[in-house]
């Protein structure tokens, strides 16, 4: 191993170990920010303005699709960046880490998305805008 292959990898140390301290931080304040939302909703549950309820489970299914970006995507960013590092085994441990996250992330994420974007309302049938005839040769419409 030569000393300019040990230098880099010595450098870059802090900068990935800086990337999983962001990373945490970030996973944190979108879990603080899905809790608070909660609260709010369970505060809310309790007046009498159905619309702002609604607007709150929005938010939350935003807080959701957010931490859920953020819990995959950062040891996906750390993973490359040690890669480049040439900090191989750190980088593999984020990719292993990122891979085990994903498997409940992807789904919880998949939901939220539906909550975002609601299927429309369900429409009652009107009456025929044309004449229909009904069996029996009784012919009901206008003008025979």
């Amino acid at each position: 191993m030569t000393s300019e292959a040990v230098g880099t990898g010595r450098r870059g140390v802090p900068i990935v170990g800086l990337l999983a301290l962001l990373w945490v931080c970030g996973l944190i304040a979108a879990a603080l920010w899905w809790l608070g939302i909660g609260l709010e909703q369970w505060s809310v549950s309790y007046g009498d303005q159905p619309g702002e309820f609604e607007d709150l489970t929005r938010q939350a299914s935003v807080a959701l699709l957010v931490a859920a970006l953020v819990a995959t995507a950062g040891p996906l960013l750390i993973a490359l960046v040690a890669y480049q590092l040439r900090q191989v085994r750190t980088a593999v441990v984020f990719l292993v880490l990122a891979a085990v996250i994903a498997v409940p992330a992807v789904p919880i994420a998949v939901l939220a998305g539906r909550d975002l974007d609601p299927a429309p309302a369900a429409t009652t049938p009107g009456p025929p805008g044309h004449c229909v005839e009904h069996s029996g040769g009784d012919t009901r419409c206008p003008g025979g």
